[in-house]
């Protein structure tokens, strides 16, 4: 759905991106007819004839997951492909086959209800949805793949559908987190890309999922590398008169901020579990905000700054912080002072969802450790070191706010 140019009930003024909401809401591509007798393109995608003779290519997709987020991306991708003519209607969502306790299966309620009624109940996905428990049935035929299972599961997906995708096939991760190998992280579109062989962006925001769910205004960042034309048809595929989406060429930036957004969310969860107020939690968004950026840009040199105040910088740390399940769940930890895991606190409050901070913090601990770099970020160091029961919650705010060793930093950046 096009962007309006001028202020409507759905997108104030306030709301309206700096550049040309044209530039990202391109009509479905077009090529030429082939001349009689001329052999006719490659074209992975069917297509059909628009009223000025050009050949519309229509585009496929599925979506890879269906917990909370991923059912929430397919009922607004779906609300998209009914009116995009450079869509197919059908929206595929692959699903993690369970027997809910009614005895069904999780799949065939969704097709039968047209609702997730474990991750995403009482909301309406569309009827051109349809669940499909076979992995590679589900994306055999599409051309735009859309990740959104939890990142521990990642390797394994990628792994199941080499050979399985088609050639041409384009992603995008929803996908918060960061594989820590020795020679550095590797990120999640990094991933795709690598065992697939295929382009990936991503897509990042201020997006707690049952708010989105019930059409709540919210915003989101693509991040894409160099094809622009790509990023003008995931945000046309996105984006709808209740979720505004924009794109920056910038993927590790919003990425990262992304991924390590859910670490300072676990630190603003201990805030509140100790009841330490709002002037407290404020400091620890702060400091986080910062280590965001100053680790973003250590890691990755091409990282923008504009990127931390799109939706998928600051708009996400906040709304993270306030709401969302990693501080929900970090909130109960510091109640309990710790005395219970984040595995069983997750397993009782989350029914079947994943956190992503506490597997997050980790990861970006091993990345500080084998760099040298813990002493330069205090509160991603110090909310490991609680998670792990190292520490006691009240430490977050005792070595949070010591000040990173300058002389490190450089030596560190000289290096980089």
């Amino acid at each position: 759905m096009p962007l309006p140019s001028s202020p409507s009930p759905h997108f104030p003024s306030l709301f309206l991106p700096l550049h040309s909401p044209s530039l990202f809401m391109a009509p479905g591509f077009k090529q030429q007819l082939p001349q009689v007798g001329a052999a006719a393109p490659h074209n992975t995608c069917s297509s059909n004839i628009s009223d000025d003779g050009q050949v519309l290519l229509k585009s496929k997709v599925t979506v890879v997951g269906s917990g909370n987020w991923g059912t929430v991306a397919a009922k607004l991708i779906a609300s998209n492909t009914l009116k995009l003519g450079s869509f197919h209607e059908e929206v595929r969502m692959w699903v993690f086959e369970e027997t809910l306790p009614s005895g069904e299966k999780l799949t065939d309620v969704i097709n039968r209800t047209n609702e997730n009624v474990k991750y995403l109940p009482g909301i309406k996905l569309g009827k051109n949805v349809v669940a499909d428990p076979d992995l590679e049935n589900a994306v055999k035929d599409a051309n735009m793949l859309v990740f959104t299972t939890p990142h521990q599961f990642m390797e394994g997906i990628c792994k199941t559908l080499v050979g399985k995708i088609k050639t041409d096939a384009e992603a995008i991760s929803l996908v918060k987190g960061v594989e820590v190998k020795m020679e550095g992280p590797r990120m999640t579109s990094n991933l795709i890309s690598e065992k697939l062989g295929i382009n990936c962006s991503v897509l990042m925001g201020a997006n707690i999922a049952n708010e989105i769910a019930v059409e709540k205004f919210s915003e989101a960042t693509v991040g894409y590398r160099e094809n622009e034309e790509i990023a003008e048809k995931w945000v046309q595929l996105f984006s709808t008169s209740y979720f505004m989406v924009t794109a920056v060429q910038d993927v590790e930036g919003v990425e990262l901020c992304g991924t390590l957004k859910n670490v300072v969310a676990i630190a603003a969860g201990f805030v509140d579990g100790l009841e330490m107020g709002n002037n407290t939690k404020a400091a620890i968004m702060r400091i986080g905000l910062k280590e965001m950026r100053a680790l973003s840009k250590l890691l990755f040199l091409s990282v923008k700054d504009s990127t931390f105040f799109e939706s998928c910088g600051v708009a996400d740390l906040i709304t993270t912080c306030l709401g969302g399940r990693n501080r929900k769940v970090a909130e109960a930890f510091a109640k309990n002072g710790g005395q219970r895991s984040f595995d069983e606190l997750e397993a009782e409050m989350l029914q079947g969802q994943k956190l992503q901070g506490v597997s997050t913090a980790r990861e970006v601990y091993e990345v500080l450790s084998h760099r040298g770099w813990l002493e330069l970020f205090p509160l991603f160091t110090i909310v490991h070191e609680i998670c792990t029961g190292h520490l006691p919650p009240s430490a977050i705010v005792k070595y949070s706010g010591q000040k990173p060793k300058l002389s490190l930093l450089k030596a560190s950046v000289n290096c980089h």
